[in-house]
This record gives C-alpha cells, structure tokens and sequence, in this order.
C-alpha cells in the first residue's frame, strides 16, 4: 500500500513538474534545432538555454508520446512555459518566421535591402537570386531578370530560407496574381507596362489612364520619356544618387527612354494587382501627356495635345513656387511624358 502511495506522489510530482513554467533566461531566448536532432540533444539545448529546467523533463515526455514528430528550426521562446508546453511547440513546428512586406512598385535592389534589415537573407544573395530569370521562363522568354515578376506581399521567411528559394516564392505569388488578373498575351510587354505605371503614379484610379498615355505614345512611335526608367538606368549603371541629372537624360543606356522609343528592355519594377489590371485594360483615350496636379494630391492632369499640356505646367509651375518659394524653373518631369 505505502508503495502505490509513493508512486501515486511521486506520478503526481512527475505531472507537476512537467506542467510548471519556467523561465530560467532574463530576455527572448532565439535558438535553432538543426534537422536531424535527436531527442536528447534537444533537451540539452532547450536546458543550456533555460528554456526548461532539466533535460530529463523533456525526454519524460518523449517516453510518454514516442511517436510525436520533433521539427527542426528556429523557435523563440519569450515568455515562462512548462516543459509540455515546449514540447508542444516543436511538435506542432510553431518555429519562428521573419515577416517582411514588399511595398508595390519596389524594385529588386529595394528588396534585397528590406530582406537585410529585417530577415537572415543577405542583401547580395537576393540581387544575384534575381538576376536569374530562369523561374519565369516559360512566361517571360525575354526576361532579363527576375524584376516584375517578384510580387509585392507579405511574407514570412524562417532562418533557413535561401535567397533563391525566397525569391522562387515570390514568383509564385506573382503568377497567383496573374491569374487572378486574368493575365493574357504578351506577358514581357504588359508586366513591363505595368512597372511604368505602378511608379508613375499612386493613385489606383489613375492607372488605366496612365497606361492609355504610354500606349498611345507607343501607336504615335513618340519616345515614352519615363522618368522612372531613367532611374531605373542610372542604378543599374551605379550612378543613381537620388535626384536625376542632365547626363542621366542623355545616357544612352537601353533602359533610358528618353533616349530610345519603345518599352525599356524589361520591367523597371514589380507592380501589384492594380497597375497588372491597369496594363491589361487600359483606358481608351487620345492622351498623350500627362503631368502632375499642383495641389500634392498625387493626381495627374492628362492633355491630348501639346498646348493644352503646357497650360498644366504652367499650373504645376504656379503652384510649385506657391508651396515652395522656388522659382519652379525647371520643366516638371517626374516621368510625365512630354514634361520638357
């Protein structure tokens, strides 16, 4: 009798040992269980860290759950948690994610840098990832890159995820999108188009007109004289500094489209559904200028003919000088074709 007594408590100090919290860390413990891990080097690592109080906790419960499958990965344990509780997490793999949000109209040198300050990925490793445009060769034989087709989300990453794999997923993600967009015909020139409008203007209700400009520009064999493309040339030159300068409107480079009629060579950025939908289904219109509203809203004044373009500069001019004290001499560009 007394034996069942002392095994009843000592079952019932067993319970209780496994169900307390412990915290035996002063700050957020982060750590990795790399594949492969058996369940005694676990429970040594989540013991040297204080993330439970003895290693024969842990192993106590793997005897009581033997066919529980143990992920690898990072976890971060912040708060105290009993050893069940542990136990638990890495059962159900609830390991740690980096999140990081693409903004629209970024382009792949603005997402190896968020990727840097905010995930494991290196800021190199994603350029070089995106510099290969094998992923979306069935869509785009053309591409010279990856550019256009890293879609704009929300994504979580883990400490194992590879600059390749990371940029693969967001491939995928663009081709969600495009067949939500209902995306058709030629992929290379509609994706590009879509990259001139996303950085042109912010404004969504815009977009369809936006591309109605550059598309009728195209018809009329007028060069496009996209500001944003001239950027977009001077980075991948290595000789953007943040303001365009006279030499940037004269480079020759292929992506300059002040220089060179047509589409640049590939997309400048990654557009999101929006400026996709804008590009598809332009607006049909006879505009062939537009250029920015005086009144910082975002919005564009859009002309059909040279003359009426040139009382929008006046106005834009007027209000520049209005709201900056500047003698607003210089022709309002801002990517707004026929700007000067």
């Amino acid at each position: 009798m007394l034996a069942l007594l002392l095994l009843a408590a000592a079952g019932a100090m067993l319970m209780w040992s496994l169900g307390t919290p412990y915290k035996g860390f002063s700050r957020p413990v982060t750590l990795d269980i790399p594949f492969g891990s058996g369940t005694s080097k676990i429970a040594d690592i989540l013991a040297r860290e204080g993330v439970i109080q003895r290693p024969w906790l842990f192993l106590a419960i793997r005897a009581m759950r033997p066919k529980a499958a143990l992920q690898a990965g990072e976890y971060k344990f912040e708060e105290p948690a009993s050893a069940w509780t542990v136990f638990d997490r890495l059962a159900h793999g609830d390991i740690h994610f980096y999140e990081v949000t693409i903004p629209e109209g970024s382009n792949l040198f603005d997402i190896a840098k968020l990727l840097e300050q905010h995930t494991p990925v290196q800021a190199e490793d994603f350029v070089k990832a995106a510099f290969d445009p094998s992923p979306v060769r069935d869509l785009d034989p053309h591409a010279p890159t990856l550019e256009g087709y890293l879609f704009p989300a929300t994504y979580r990453l883990t400490k194992h995820t590879t600059a390749k794999r990371f940029a693969r997923d967001m491939t995928e993600r663009f081709r969600q999108a495009w067949k939500e967009v209902q995306g058709s015909g030629n992929t290379h020139d509609i994706v590009t188009l879509a990259s001139l409008v996303e950085k042109e203007t912010a404004v969504p209700a815009e977009r369809p007109a936006v591309a109605s400009v550059y598309l009728n520009r195209l018809e009329r064999n007028m060069k496009l004289e996209c500001d944003p493309t001239t950027i977009y040339a001077a980075i991948l030159a290595g000789r953007y500094r943040g303001v365009i300068h006279r030499s940037d409107l004269d480079s020759m480079h292929s992506y300059n489209t002040y220089q060179h009629k047509g589409l640049p060579p590939g997309p400048i950025a990654n557009p999101g559904a929006k400026s996709l939908s804008a590009a598809l289904r332009p607006a049909s219109t006879h505009f062939i200028f537009f250029v920015a509203k005086p009144d910082g809203s975002g919005g564009h004044v859009f002309s059909t003919n040279i003359a009426d373009h040139g009382k929008a500069v006046v106005q834009y001019r007027r209000g520049q000088k209005t709201t900056t004290g500047d003698d607003a001499s210089r022709t309002p560009r801002s990517g707004k074709p026929g700007g000067g």
